[in-house]
């Protein structure tokens, strides 16, 4: 009597082991895994693993995930305009992979866009202007007039800017290469690769994709200058496709300091396009030796998906 009764414990189920899932459940546990430890870790586990991390489906089931407006855009055109397994060849991934891990729609795809790659140490001395050395034009083409560019800290606040330090250019000096019919001044340009940067070709030419490019320039008060951008959508073979150019009046000396923002939005650009090369030129208008032309910073490409 009394005794209590006794409490013996259940024989519990044995764990299920990853790999005994069926294969579309594994692809469903998979998906919740981050994309960058879907690829480093997951994948190299075995040949089951890699099998569906190579595709497409588990990176669809992230791109579902996305309940914003523009994840859903996104996830119908993926599944209306699929990558074609053939770029496999040039790139390790898959494209819907390269996309979800580079997550290239809204980020700004120039690199070093105000010359921030390199640009410590900046010393301001008596008589001298802040130069900073080949590093701090990390990303870029560059043509140099007069006495070339340099990389100095912003006259006044550029709003969101990852940097507040700008590209400077200086005098006109001898001829250069310049299709625009310029002549010797401070050039320099920098090539995106927007099927590198995780857009896939599919997607670029479903004419759901927008262009966005921006660029901020400005003048010292105590010198003019003058200042153009020109930005061409180019095809795998590097031909111009289309293409935007902006030649804003000169500033004029003692008028005004600080920067202003130039900007387009290239749609309807048609199918083919794969590269966007990003171009700009500056001079001063007093040939002064130094650097007192146009200060260029913030410069910027971004894809966005269309809503409408």
């Amino acid at each position: 009597m009394g005794a209590r009764p006794s409490k013996r414990r259940q024989p519990a189920d044995p764990p299920i082991a990853l790999d005994a899932l069926p294969p579309e459940l594994l692809v469903q546990v998979l998906s919740h895994v981050p994309p960058r430890a879907l690829v480093t870790r997951c994948r190299p586990v075995c040949r089951a693993w890699r099998d569906v991390v190579d595709g497409p489906t588990v990176w669809l089931l992230q791109l579902a995930r996305d309940r914003s407006a523009e994840g859903r855009a996104l996830y119908a055109v993926a599944q209306r305009c699929p990558p074609n397994s053939e770029d496999e060849e040039e790139f390790p991934l898959c494209a819907l992979a390269r996309y979800c891990l580079r997550s290239p729609l809204g980020r700004n795809l120039i690199f070093n866009s105000c010359g921030e790659r390199g640009c410590r140490g900046l010393r301001r001395t008596v008589g001298a202007r802040p130069r900073a050395g080949p590093k701090g034009f990390r990303g870029w083409e560059v043509e140099h007039g007069g006495n070339g560019w340099a990389v100095e800290k912003n006259l006044t606040l550029v709003p969101g800017a990852p940097s507040q330090t700008c590209f400077v250019t200086s005098f006109e000096s001898f001829p250069l290469a310049d299709p625009t019919g310029s002549r010797g001044w401070c050039f320099k340009r920098q090539l995106v690769d927007l099927v590198m940067e995780g857009v896939w070709q599919e997607l670029l030419d479903s004419a759901q994709i927008e262009i966005c490019v921006a660029d901020w320039w400005g003048a010292r008060e105590n010198c003019g200058c003058i200042y153009r951008l020109r930005v061409r959508l180019l095809d795998v073979y590097e031909n111009e496709v289309v293409k935007f150019s902006a030649s804003p009046n000169p500033v004029l000396q003692w008028t005004e300091r600080g920067c202003r923002q130039v900007s387009h939005v290239f749609t309807d650009f048609g199918k083919g396009i794969r590269y966007v090369s990003f171009e700009q030129y500056g001079r001063d208008t007093r040939s002064w030796v130094g650097h007192y032309g146009a200060l260029v910073t913030h410069s910027s490409v971004r894809v966005r998906i269309r809503l409408s």
